[in-house]
């Protein structure tokens, strides 16, 4: 992927290339047996963070009507050649500013000072983890991107360092030592390149994107971090028989993810304003089974350790 040119727009919810219609119709010959959704994004793409509360909420209620695919992009090779000239980016302190933005508008935390104290200088090496997790523990997969990202974002940490990656893949249960460890290896980066091969097959030049694609080879790709109702639009549009919302899970349920749970995106899968959150999480938790504190002016709640 041509990283030469590469720009993160406020408005369009891209970071990539520019120049590129939000949604479009594409014809894909790839065979798949039913509906496959692809999900191209990077481990340190600030507008996928974004689009976490409305994904997350489309998987819930309409992932029954579609296998899902994650595939690495590649965002930041290194910063040799880099350039997102749309945002003035050029080394890695001129990311703070833009990543406090996409923050600011997404009212999904990030941080960002990490870009001027211990900045990460690829985005490969988590990428490499995630194809080992995905390749040897695919139930995994998914868990360690999302700690990844709250790593990077909220925590400030840098994702591209062995330690710090030693040390979420231990969370999640895994050998974080032999996991990293083959990352590291040839092997892993095969299992990368595979993906950018998809990824340039699939015509992306920017993450996120999610391209739908049915047993007709028949599919519509969005670029950019965009609202629920386009991507439910897009499945209804390229399946067969009429799709409807399975039932959103209980927070109760939710949380045992073992993660931060934002306001945004409670939010977003409960369909409640800001102001009622922490009402509903107060009558949707057992007491004493979590602890709701604020980070960069955003409510998040979390479970307890038993």
């Amino acid at each position: 992927m041509d990283n030469s040119n590469m720009m993160c727009d406020l408005e369009s919810g891209v970071c990539g290339a520019a120049e590129e219609d939000a949604v479009q119709e594409i014809d894909l010959n790839l065979a798949p047996k039913t509906i496959t959704l692809y999900y191209v994004t990077d481990p340190i793409c600030s507008h996928c963070w974004a689009l976490e509360p409305v994904f997350n909420r489309f998987i819930q209620e309409y992932g029954q009507y579609f296998h899902l695919k994650i595939l690495m992009g590649g965002l930041l090779p290194s910063w040799k050649g880099f350039s997102d000239g749309g945002n003035g980016i050029q080394k890695p302190s001129d990311v703070a500013e833009h990543w406090k933005e996409v923050g600011e508008h997404s009212r999904m935390p990030i941080d960002g000072s990490l870009w001027h104290t211990d900045p990460v200088l690829s985005s490969y090496p988590p990428s490499r983890v995630f194809k080992v997790i995905q390749n040897k523990f695919p139930g995994r997969a998914a868990d360690f991107l999302r700690r990844a990202r709250e790593a990077v974002f909220v925590s400030n940490l840098n994702i591209g360092a062995d330690e710090v990656l030693i040390r979420m893949v231990d969370r999640l249960g895994l050998d974080g030592e032999q996991i990293v460890g083959e990352a590291a290896l040839g092997a892993a980066q095969e299992l990368l390149d595979e993906d950018f091969e998809m990824v340039s097959r699939l015509g992306v030049r920017g993450f996120p994107t999610i391209i739908m694609v049915n047993e007709d080879n028949k599919g519509v790709k969005i670029v950019g971090a965009r609202p629920l109702e386009a991507y439910v639009q897009a499945l209804s549009q390229i399946s067969t028989q009429g799709v409807t919302p399975g039932r959103a899970p209980r927070l109760a349920q939710w949380i045992k993810g073992e993660h931060k749970l934002f306001s945004k995106e409670i939010e977003v899968m409960y369909e409640i304003p800001a102001d009622a959150v922490e009402a509903y999480i107060k009558s949707e938790l057992p007491e004493n089974s979590y602890q709701v504190e604020r980070i960069m002016n955003e409510l998040y709640v979390e479970q307890l350790s038993s």
